[in-house]
């Protein structure tokens, strides 16, 4: 297995064909898909036979962004991030993104993990902006944001192809640019 980043509780590595059964589990938890799918799990072979494979492709097509296997020094797997640039991002954008097991919520690991890639991408990738987004009523999510230094930039309105409780509110963005993180000490 590729390690990717570790840090002080981390270790992020690249996935592999054996991760199916942790990513099946993970996202068949209906607490973790909540703002995702609206708690609808996903299909073990769409996991097999479409996001492992993306997951890889990324790890050809671009140096340093892509799917990571989040797990503690022990080697149990507590989730993933993704680091990524979407195809209508400008050219040093990227999205930050996770996504973890109910027991490893509100112990600081999407905080920990995220302020390492943020770190990462900034000082060895050339990112010149992060940004995450997720539903207005996520408040995890949107307090890992802001502990890992993102500030919010907008609300706005998309649409979900599952009824999700809360999308009436919108979504949110939270962004952080190379300036800003370098004025903050980075």
């Amino acid at each position: 297995m590729t390690t990717f980043l570790e840090t002080e509780r981390l270790v992020l590595r690249r996935f592999t064909e054996s991760d199916a059964d942790h990513l099946v589990a993970l996202d068949g938890d209906p607490d973790v898909t909540r703002y995702i799918t609206g708690g609808v799990a996903t299909p073990r072979a769409e996991i097999v036979e479409d996001y492992l494979p993306a997951y890889f492709a990324y790890y050809e097509r671009f140096a340093g962004f892509g799917f990571w296997v989040a797990e503690d020094r022990a080697g149990t797997f507590l989730g993933w991030f993704h680091f990524r640039p979407q195809p209508h991002d400008p050219p040093g954008h990227v999205e930050l993104g996770y996504r973890f097991v109910k027991a490893a919520w509100g112990l600081g690991y999407g905080t920990e993990g995220s302020k390492a890639l943020i770190d990462k991408g900034f000082r060895e990738f050339g990112v010149e902006r992060v940004y995450a987004e997720t539903m207005v009523v996520n408040t995890g999510s949107r307090r890992v944001m802001e502990k890992a230094g993102l500030r919010q930039i907008r609300i706005f309105h998309q649409d979900w192809p599952y009824p999700i409780e809360g999308r009436e509110h919108g979504d949110v963005e939270y962004a952080l640019t190379r300036q800003e993180w370098e004025a903050a000490g980075g």
